[in-house]
């Protein structure tokens, strides 16, 4: 059985790193092939990973680089087609939402491989966001659909898919965190910084909603009445600083991008974590860490059962409720993992591809 696996960001190498090794153990090194669509193209935001993670070198890289979703779901399909033509995959593997996920899906379909994809079923409901348009059409064109939480299967349901097509694996994000866990805390990325793990809030957030617009300085303005009484922790894009026309928020130290074991150590060491990211609410909550989403929604719905993340909706002023909120569950007991985030998915998505 050959496989090839598509990754073009950040947040795929993270999903994928434990299927590919547990791919490579079954059917060997040679029948995986990896292709790097390059969405993602910086060595801070993607090479990284195959020093990190342990991720072979990619056989393929496409260079799609930044650009328009139509120019960057255009480019996937036209460097990614004369790949797998040569290839001659039996299936492909995309993971996620990203703009590369549907493009390699749709160009897989119209060569007659077979899909599969990982993390399906999860649904903001908000079409709106070129991310929900991307796991519907993954979803729909694919031959298998990996679900990593217990809400997919209804969603799926709901659109008509059912049965045999479906397997509840669990996260493999989660699988990555369990392996590189003592990495990450021996770290001490927050001494490093002279923060007091613990002691600081943490940010992340990169959303064109949020960082490309007025939205950008009412946060900054919540983020320093936060640091007046918990000092914050901000990894910025350069971009980000950029929108802020150099100024220095009080109370908020604003550092350089970080890498993933130097950003996992913080986030454990966090008092609490306060993201627009999809990947940081699973983290936090396999780690039992407080998250805070600046988002009028969510596709990880299970992370805000589980009591470990809190939806703020996409209003910066209400940042200013986090210690507030933080007071609030102390001495409460920290919840655990949602189900099957173990650091087994990538076993069972091993074992399903055996059998099928």
């Amino acid at each position: 059985m050959r496989v090839v696996h598509v990754l073009g960001t950040r947040p795929n190498f993270v999903k994928m790193a434990p299927v590919i090794a547990a791919l490579r153990e079954e059917f060997g090194a040679e029948a995986n092939r990896i292709v790097h669509t390059g969405q993602h193209y910086d060595r801070a935001m993607s090479e990284i990973f195959f020093d990190e993670l342990g991720v072979p070198e990619p056989d393929h890289l496409l260079g799609v680089g930044s650009g328009s979703h139509a120019e960057q779901t255009a480019r996937v399909i036209e460097r990614l087609e004369p790949v797998l033509v040569a290839e001659q995959p039996d299936l492909v593997i995309v993971p996620g939402d990203v703009n590369s996920t549907a493009a390699a899906a749709i160009c897989a379909s119209r060569l007659g491989i077979d899909v599969a994809h990982l993390e399906s079923g999860l649904r903001s409901f908000d079409r709106t966001m070129p991310e929900e348009i991307n796991r519907i059409v993954a979803d729909h064109i694919s031959r298998i659909l990996f679900l990593h939480s217990d809400e997919a299967i209804e969603n799926l349901a709901a659109e008509g898919i059912t049965g045999e097509r479906t397997s509840f694996v669990g996260n493999t994000m989660i699988d990555t965190l369990v392996a590189l866990e003592d990495r990450f805390r021996a770290q001490n990325a927050a001494d490093d910084l002279g923060a007091q793990p613990g002691g600081f809030l943490l940010v992340t957030l990169h959303r064109p909603a949020l960082v490309d617009g007025p939205l950008l300085g009412a946060a900054i303005d919540a983020l320093e009445e936060v640091g007046a009484s918990l000092p914050v922790l901000f990894p910025a894009h350069p971009r980000t600083r950029k929108m802020l026309g150099g100024r220095s928020p009080a109370g908020v130290e604003m550092i350089d991008p970080i890498g993933y074991l130097d950003f996992l150590s913080l986030e454990a060491d966090a008092a609490a974590v306060l993201t627009d990211s999809g990947g940081v609410q699973e983290e936090t909550s396999y780690l039992g860490i407080p998250c805070f989403t600046l988002r009028d929604n969510t596709e990880r719905p299970v992370t805000i059962r589980a009591g470990t993340n809190t939806l703020l909706g996409l209003d910066p002023a209400r940042i200013a409720e986090i210690p507030a909120l933080l007071a609030a569950r102390e001495g409460k007991q920290t919840p655990e993992p949602p189900p099957k985030w173990d650091g087994r998915a990538a076993e069972r998505i091993a074992a399903v591809l055996a059998d099928w």
